[in-house]
């Protein structure tokens, strides 16, 4: 009875073993053919994605950037305070067309009113001085004429005394030493009248050097003077030159010191645009290339005047200047897109930029087959760019249509199907 229980016992427990190894098994094969499955395509509306077809021909390479309108720098005349002052009044509004002599600011400095007094007074008695140093020496120069003009008579006197004496002499008629007198005399005031003479020579001299030294004092004193009424003028801020009035930076009651910013002025009729090119792409950008600007009013042709050596913020900023005329509402600072030509390549394959397609890389298109219904993953080698096309070096050919727009949501399946 015994070996009965345990004999079915040991039956059960093998059929049991059965099952359990053979639903491992069956489990196994079921993934294993799950796996080896191919999940069906997606299927896609046509009407919601963005095609574009491979064309071979001309192909222009461009370079795009947004930018503004910008005064030449060369228009552009900024006022600076020339002393300290307090701003009293803003007289014209940022805005306004103002003309040269156009007041934009009043500036008050009652120290600066004080040292013009100061100055004017000063310059007064420096010229008094120099009137009378004048005088002066001029009275001592005539006194000093007057001495050598008598002693030029005396030694004349005597030289013709001495003369006489000498003839009488000869003749027998005065004695031997009363010419020797008369000689000796007429030797000493002709010494004498030398002298005289330079030392009026000195004395002129002397007083051109005093006059010339006091001379600069006072012409010190004057440019003293007229730099403190100039400074002075220039509390009265004017515009300076015709044009528009574009920024006063400062306000009522606002301290400035000497170069403070205080207006700027610039005529608007002479425009460049100012355009911000990455730096990835500017690197072909040069001098003396053909340009269009778009003011969302008008397209402006223009050239390439001058490409920013440095690189700010990842761009690069391009001048361009403009020689088509402005459309209306152009103005500083109006925002802009400008498109700059690099170069015309003749014959080669492009097409429309596909939404992740960055020149010079390789990406993934979705080419859609001849019979419009699926579209399949193919490698895509890209070249240089315009604005809106690419050129393609390899992976398509001349008539196949591909998807421009995002397929990013698509980026597991390689193929896709289209209704």
């Amino acid at each position: 009875m015994d070996f009965r229980i345990a004999d079915r016992r040991r039956k059960r427990r093998s059929r049991r073993l059965i099952l359990a190894a053979g639903g491992t098994v069956t489990f196994a094969v079921v993934l294993i053919g799950l796996g080896r499955i191919v999940p069906a395509a997606p299927d896609v509306q046509r009407s919601v994605v963005w095609t574009g077809v491979v064309e071979r021909g001309g192909f222009l390479h461009q370079v795009r950037g947004p930018g503004s309108l910008q005064v030449p720098p060369e228009q552009v005349r900024w006022l600076a305070a020339e002393t300290r002052g307090r701003v009293e009044e803003r007289r014209v509004l940022p805005g306004t067309p103002v003309e040269a002599d156009t007041v934009l600011l009043v500036l008050s400095n009652p120290e600066l009113v004080e040292q013009t007094r100061e100055a004017e007074l000063e310059l007064h008695a420096q010229e008094a001085d120099l009137r009378r140093l004048v005088d002066q020496t001029r009275s001592d120069l005539l006194d000093q004429q007057n001495a050598a003009r008598q002693l030029a008579f005396s030694s004349a006197k005597a030289r013709r005394r001495a003369e006489a004496d000498k003839r009488l002499s000869e003749a027998g008629l005065v004695g031997e030493l009363i010419h020797r007198r008369s000689h000796l005399t007429a030797e000493e005031l002709a010494t004498r009248h030398s002298l005289e003479e330079e030392r009026l020579a000195i004395l002129s001299d002397s007083t051109a050097a005093q006059i010339a030294s006091k001379e600069a004092t006072v012409a010190q004193y004057r440019a003293a003077l007229e730099l403190r009424r100039r400074q002075l003028a220039a509390l009265t801020v004017r515009a300076g030159r015709g044009g528009v009035l574009l920024e006063v930076p400062v306000e009522a009651g606002q301290e400035v010191s000497p170069g403070h910013n205080l207006a700027r002025v610039a005529d608007p009729r002479e425009l460049q645009a100012v355009l911000r090119i990455a730096e990835t792409q500017a690197r072909n950008v040069e001098p003396g290339q053909s340009a269009l600007v778009d003011t969302r009013n008008g397209v402006v042709e223009g050239v390439v005047s001058r490409v920013d050596p440095a690189v700010r913020d990842g761009t690069v900023a391009v001048d361009i200047r403009l020689e088509g005329k402005l459309p209306r509402g152009a103005r500083p600072d109006l925002s802009v897109d400008g498109t700059i030509e690099l170069e015309r390549i003749q014959d080669t394959l492009h097409v429309g930029r596909p939404a992740y397609g960055q020149p010079g890389s390789a990406v993934g298109l979705f080419r859609i087959a001849p019979d419009g219904q699926t579209a399949v993953r193919v490698s895509v080698e890209l070249g240089r760019a315009s604005a809106n096309r690419i050129e393609v070096l390899n992976g398509l050919a001349e008539g196949d249509e591909i998807i421009l727009s995002d397929t990013s949501v698509w980026d597991t399946w390689d193929q896709i199907r289209l209704r």
